[in-house]
């Protein structure tokens, strides 16, 4: 299929189109208040460096069992104490910081460091017993992050229980038993809590980025608000008035002074129509669209104009569940594509798709009409094309593309807008 490019699009521009976008994103950008929302300090966001060194530091502790080696047993004894010691420790930092990133080998992780400790346990006994501390530490961090809560404190209290187990195969004594008890059963509890806190301050750093977005629009609805209210009265007068005065100089007797008279009002009118359009287009630049408001829009606009619409119920449920500013410049090709439909195509059937393929989440809009021609003309004197210029900017704003040419059939027009699904994904778990 012969598609045209972003760039091709781009080449059949108006400047007064490109002047409105650029514009456009100027007016997107956050206000004071956003600004302060924004740069506001979430508490759990620490540097990595420190996270491992506070969750590091306590592998001290493994000094002991380690120098009993040296007085028992032979090389060999030595050496697989000090294997069995660096392989734990080499495990277990990695353990407690993919549970967020990869939660299925983190549960590998933490199965390691059990298999560990027994091992160390079976073999070199009784002072290798506090290695379960760290295995309940990592089991309360672990399980809390793939299992939640609940079940976590029943994988603290196994782990418990597996202390409690190799205690009495090793014959340890039991105040050192209870003395070890507490820190085994109380630490894993404590981590289960430590991560609970960080899901909690994930939550508060999303929900402190909406109250950011939602205050940025509402800044740009008063804006709006306010210029139409003070530009909006004051310029449609001036059109008013200067029109009245032409059509009163044209019945005056024709003299140079007249005409010359009659130019320069018929600019001033020409002018302040300029200018109210593009305070008016300013103006729906503050508000941003949802792929929901759209394809609302659309139907109607597309069943005024006798046009079949097949839409995708997709359309509606995810809207909102992905970025803002993905999701406005999505709705805003489907407000472009469906203007072309209706204006140009002389279509009779249209269909709408929302399609998440590897990498991408793509619209497309196909129609049934008179195909690329009508929508795109290639004649260089013709303003049809710069609302698709608009639309290419909005999308190299976000990283996406724009493709352009016939439908599946031969016949119709297909316009695919694309966004790159890392931008769609915003709302995820981090």
């Amino acid at each position: 299929m012969a598609t045209r490019s972003t760039d091709a699009v781009q080449n059949e521009a108006g400047r007064n189109e490109a002047g409105r976008n650029e514009a456009g994103q100027d007016w997107a950008e956050p206000g004071m208040l956003t600004s302060v929302l924004g740069d506001r300090h979430v508490p759990g966001a620490g540097s990595s460096r420190w996270r491992y060194f506070f969750s590091g530091v306590w592998l001290a502790y493994l000094i002991q069992p380690v120098s009993d080696l040296f007085h028992h047993g032979g090389a060999v004894w030595i050496a697989g104490g000090i294997i069995i010691t660096i392989a734990f420790c080499a495990i277990y930092l990695p353990t407690l910081f993919l549970c967020e990133s990869r939660p299925r080998l983190a549960l590998y992780g933490l199965g390691t460091l059990a298999a560990l400790a027994t091992v160390a346990c079976l073999v070199y006994g009784k002072n290798w017993t506090p290695l379960w501390i760290y295995v309940s530490a990592a089991g309360g961090f672990v399980l809390t992050s793939a299992f939640g809560s609940r079940r976590a404190s029943f994988g603290v209290f196994a782990i418990t229980g597996c202390y409690l187990l190799f205690c009495r195969i090793t014959h340890l004594d039991l105040g050192t038993t209870l003395a070890v008890l507490l820190p085994v059963l109380l630490i894993g509890l404590a981590m289960m809590g430590f991560r609970t806190q960080i899901s909690l301050m994930h939550e508060l750093d999303q929900a402190r980025g909406t109250v950011a977005r939602l205050a940025a629009n509402e800044e740009r609805l008063r804006l709006a608000r306010d210029m139409h209210d003070l530009t909006g009265q004051s310029l449609s007068m001036i059109t008013l008035k200067s029109e009245l005065a032409v059509k009163r100089l044209g019945k005056l007797p024709s003299s140079a002074e007249r005409d010359a008279v009659l130019t320069e009002v018929s600019d001033i009118g020409r002018v302040s129509r300029q200018t109210l359009h593009d305070i008016r287009e300013a103006v729906s630049g503050y508000r941003r669209p949802t792929l929901a408001i759209e394809v609302i829009t659309a139907r109607n606009a597309l069943e005024a104009a006798g046009v079949a619409l097949d839409d995708d119920p997709e359309l509606t449920l995810r809207s909102g569940t992905f970025d803002p500013d993905a999701e406005a410049v999505l709705a805003w090709c489907l407000r472009e594509a469906v203007t072309n439909v209706v204006r140009h195509s002389r279509a009779r059937h249209c269909r709408i798709r929302l399609t998440e393929r590897t990498g991408e989440l793509s619209l497309e809009v196909t129609d049934d009409g008179r195909g690329i021609a009508s929508q795109v003309p290639d004649t260089a004197d013709t303003r049809q094309g710069s609302g698709l210029h608009g639309v290419s900017e909005r999308l190299s704003a976000v990283g996406g593309s724009l493709s352009l040419g016939p439908a599946e059939a031969g016949r119709g027009f297909r316009l695919i807008a694309t966004v790159p699904a890392q931008a769609a994904a915003h709302n995820g778990t981090p």
